[in-house]
């Protein structure tokens, strides 16, 4: 199976919109992102781009199978 590659944080927000995420909201320290009952906390913008550690622990969290995640990923 292929491995999650770093994302910029503009592309989190741009891919999460497409697994029906709504969003980022600004509250407390940290921007964060809806979808129906979940509230999935994100991190702050910055120049580095997220590692494939951190997206796959935001995966796990938003319940996003990384496979789709990729899948979707290559789809575009």
């Amino acid at each position: 199976m292929p491995k999650l590659k770093p994302v910029s944080w503009r592309q989190l927000v741009k891919r999460l919109k497409e697994f029906s995420f709504e969003g980022p909201y600004q509250s407390g320290k940290h921007p964060y992102m809806i979808k129906e009952n979940l509230i999935l906390t994100i991190p702050n913008p910055h120049s580095e781009d997220i590692s494939p550690d951190l997206l796959s622990r935001i995966l796990r969290q938003a319940e996003i199978d990384k496979r789709k995640w990729i899948i979707k990923d290559k789809g575009k």
